[in-house]
């Protein structure tokens, strides 16, 4: 605990009491966890509802190392690269335990909605952007708008997301991973069969630091 700084450790604490409370937040618990004073807690977050927001943050900016600005993928071809990212985005949730509050009862919460919009914004700006890439290349048709494209595709994805999170026996990941590409495939008019070489068995699932220490 002494090796990390004052405001990570007050973000674990603060995950850990979501996580145990189910969504409920108390600074008190928070700051006892961390083992500094509460007065200490608001001088970083100024209220309860930012240290949420940071938590938040913090969630998604892993996510962004896992999935997006620092996937790594072990396939050639766009397809096969784009099928393992959707593979890390669901193994992140499974393996966090953070996450079905994140996209389920915290979700709601307007300090937490500031954060997820502004995360997707970011999907939908870079996902555009990795359309127009792969049109360029004559992956994807031209006739397929990217903005709307990438808009659909999100939200599908992430509603499938929340289906599976909230369920009692969650699907298989492999399985889940593809259903989704099939989704993908089919709305980006890819060829039949593209993709459908198993790129979800192939990548590990990420190591997810729960800040459990």
């Amino acid at each position: 605990m002494t090796t990390i700084g004052t405001r990570e450790r007050l973000i674990r604490a603060a995950e850990k009491e979501l996580i145990r409370s189910h969504g409920h937040l108390e600074m008190q618990a928070v700051a006892k966890r961390a083992q500094v004073s509460v007065g200490l807690a608001y001088h970083h977050f100024g209220s309860k509802a930012g240290l949420i927001a940071a938590v938040v943050e913090a969630f998604y900016s892993r996510l962004d190392e896992v999935a997006f600005k620092g996937f790594k993928a072990r396939v050639e071809g766009w397809a096969g690269r784009e099928k393992q990212r959707i593979a890390a985005y669901i193994a992140f949730h499974y393996d966090h335990p953070f996450a079905p509050l994140v996209i389920g009862a915290l979700s709601r919460a307007p300090e937490v909605l500031d954060v997820e919009t502004a995360f997707t914004n970011r999907q939908l700006a870079a996902g555009a952007l990795m359309l127009q890439a792969a049109q360029r290349d004559g992956v994807v048709p031209n006739r397929i708008d990217p903005q709307l494209t990438i808009a659909l595709m999100i939200g599908g994805i992430r509603q499938a997301l929340i289906g599976a999170l909230m369920s009692k026996q969650r699907p298989n990941p492999g399985k889940l991973t593809d259903e989704i590409w099939a989704f993908m495939a089919g709305a980006l008019r890819l060829p039949p069969g593209t993709g459908t070489e198993k790129a979800a068995m192939d990548v590990q699932p990420p190591l997810v630091k729960h800040r459990q220490r």
